[in-house]
């Protein structure tokens, strides 16, 4: 009587595998943190400029910049730590008749230093990063 046997690899080898690819993800997770953080940072920006756009509107509309994202109508999307998506606080830090200042501020620590990134925009547009992750 002839037994057929299937190929396969033991567990042994299929635990070494899985050893060299966690290893090699170890060494290669700190070259990828900030490529991680520079794509959650594009969240920020595309929200700012779009409180950007409210504001311009309701300056429009009021000559005067608002004070509350309310009344804009800005929508904060529920963060994620509060079991959302979003990874950004915006809030409108600052504003007149002539000027705003509005800030997004991560709610996570995106690389775990204990710093959290933070954007901010102004009534001219001006996008830009005062906090680094």
């Amino acid at each position: 009587m002839k037994k057929n046997f299937i190929k396969a690899f033991s567990l042994t080898e299929l635990l070494v595998a899985l050893v060299i690819m966690g290893i090699l993800i170890l060494l290669a997770l700190p070259e990828l943190m900030p490529l991680i953080t520079k794509a959650k940072s594009t969240e920020a920006q595309i929200q700012l400029n779009h409180l950007y756009t409210l504001e311009k509107s309701f300056f429009y509309q009021n000559s005067k910049y608002s004070q509350t994202i309310d009344d804009i109508g800005f929508e904060q999307s529920k963060l994620v730590t509060e079991n959302g998506k979003a990874n950004y606080r915006i809030e409108i830090v600052e504003a007149s008749t002539n000027s705003f200042k509005a800030t997004a501020t991560s709610v996570v620590d995106f690389d775990g230093d204990g710093v959290f990134n933070i954007w901010e925009i102004d009534q001219n547009q001006n996008l830009k990063e005062t906090t680094k992750d």
